[in-house]
């Protein structure tokens, strides 16, 4: 089942995204379930929040790989809102 994680980063927090971006990539490919993801893009085209698709199990699945993906460790985010997806094109 694919859920969509909206996540929001903290104002002024360029930084903290860049110095973990490293860390959440790995755990992006050693969990192996996310279908598809980027990042939200300011109006001066810096990173500002992510868009990630996971396919898992359910929606504590979805949550659990939010809870413990280095960016949410680092206190990146303002907000991650996690959501039931269905894919119809693409």
């Amino acid at each position: 089942m694919y859920f969509a994680l909206i996540c929001r980063d903290k104002p002024g927090h360029l930084e903290t995204r860049k110095a973990n971006r490293d860390a959440h990539l790995a755990y992006v490919a050693e969990t192996g379930v996310v279908a598809q993801a980027g990042p939200f893009l300011d109006e001066a085209g810096e990173m500002c929040g992510s868009l990630v698709i996971l396919d898992v199990a359910d929606k504590a699945a979805a949550e659990a790989w939010a809870a413990n993906d280095p960016y949410a460790g680092a206190g990146l985010f303002e907000s991650v809102s996690v959501q039931a997806w269905k894919k119809v094109v693409g």
